[in-house]
């Protein structure tokens, strides 16, 4: 009886290794090298004395960044290599030369250990200057080589302490040097000065601006900027849009940039086939002070000026960039025997942000325009369309796996009943 059961066991192995096998084709591959270096981000962290502040939710400036820190810690994805760098954290004293050299490599660029790098986190506490400018220049070094991207996400309650060493100009200088580095600062006050200085650094390296004023937000954009340094490389495309959709480019899917004055609207047409769907966002940034109340508005029309759909999100001033999307499905054509035409859609983007007394109004403010078109929900390639996007092979293949598993248990079970009653 021994011996009739290795057959048994033997097909329940063989079916194993064949659903496996099935089910998740891409796990052989899964480690292979894609060629592209690991993603290096450096957080650089002020830790000078007026961290001490308590107006975070009732909690210290520090405390708030080290919370902030844990979680982000935890959340980083394995594939990328995080660093921190502090500025302020260790002279205590007056002597403006050595607070102005008070900056330090706290956990260096490279595989992360979330235990050490928490435990270094904990230890700092409030201390010095603001050494902005000696900080940053020294964050650049901090990265090792390689065709990964490269992050510094600074963090700050406070503008520069160590004057005339700008800043900004020492962000300039970093992105003249053209290797790849992005700044994207912080600030943790709703300072008219700091928002200007923060703005005009991460401006330099095509960087984002972001005030904050409550430790989730600050854990929520630390994260969103982490894990951007780990999604692929996408270098926007500088285009210039019209004043009427008739003299407006003609844009493909991709990223685009723009600058738009205020009071201005500005044009871009997409051609759009039988079938497809217009994917369309844009973001406009307030990279200057601004007057509270404004909003965004994103238009798809028609060559006839027929509005189609539109998109359009309001702000407060709270924040410094506005968003808004829109999507636009063209039905298939019935008439299958002539060649489809593309609709040629235009689209329109206006703001009603309004400048501050005594702000430029040139350049105009900076806008990110994202263009997708795709596979209409009635196309046969969209296969997201159902909702599952990759899912949906995984769980075609688990399906007919467990049919292939039922049938051949069913065949087991008469065997072994055949077998057991002629014994």
């Amino acid at each position: 009886m021994i011996r009739r059961k290795w057959p048994a066991a033997g097909i329940g192995v063989l079916l194993a290794a064949l659903t496996a096998g099935l089910a998740f084709p891409s796990a052989a591959v899964a480690g292979e090298p894609t060629g592209q270096d690991a993603p290096q981000v450096d957080l650089v962290l002020d830790v000078s004395g007026s961290m001490r502040t308590r107006d975070i939710d009732g909690q210290s400036r520090m405390a708030a960044a080290k919370q902030a820190f844990n979680e982000v810690l935890d959340a980083t994805p394995e594939e990328v290599e995080l660093g921190i760098r502090t500025l302020g954290a260790d002279y205590p004293g007056d002597d403006r030369k050595e607070g102005c050299k008070d900056t330090a490599q706290l956990y260096p660029v490279g595989p992360l250990d979330r235990t050490e790098a928490k435990t270094a986190v904990a230890t700092l506490s409030p201390t010095g200057w603001t050494p902005i400018g000696p900080a940053l220049l020294e964050a650049a070094g901090d990265f090792k080589d390689g065709n990964g991207s490269k992050r510094i996400v600074l963090i700050s309650d406070g503008e520069d302490t160590c004057a005339p060493l700008d800043p900004c100009e020492v962000a300039r200088e970093i992105a003249a040097r053209g290797i790849g580095l992005t700044i994207d600062t912080l600030g943790l006050v709703p300072n008219a000065k700091l928002s200007r200085q923060l703005s005009c650094i991460a401006e330099a390296t095509g960087g984002t601006y972001t005030s904050v004023e409550h430790q989730d937000e600050l854990t929520e954009r630390v994260n969103e900027l982490v894990d951007r340094a780990a999604e692929p490389v996408v270098t926007p495309v500088a285009t210039e849009g019209a004043a009427s959709c008739a003299k407006a480019p003609t844009l493909e899917s991709g990223l685009y940039t723009d600058r738009e004055e205020f009071g201005q609207q500005r044009w871009y047409r997409v051609d759009v086939l039988p079938g497809q769907e217009l994917r369309a966002s844009v973001s406009v940034a307030a990279d200057r002070a601004v007057n509270p109340d404004h909003g965004v508005l994103l238009r798809a029309v028609t060559v006839r000026d027929r509005e189609i759909v539109r998109g359009e999100a309001a702000g407060t001033g709270r924040t410094d960039v506005l968003s808004t999307g829109l999507r636009y499905p063209k039905p298939e054509r019935d008439d299958e025997d002539d060649e489809p035409a593309a609709e040629t859609v235009c689209l329109a983007v206006t703001h009603s942000f309004s400048p501050g007394a005594g702000v430029k109004t040139t350049p105009g403010l900076p806008l990110e325009l994202t263009i997708d078109v795709v596979e209409g929900p009635g196309g046969s390639s969209d296969v997201a369309s159902f909702g599952l996007g990759r899912g949906w092979w995984l769980l075609g293949t688990l399906v007919l796996a467990g049919f292939l598993a039922g049938l051949v248990w069913g065949w087991l079970s008469r065997w072994r009943f055949a077998v057991w009653r002629t014994s």
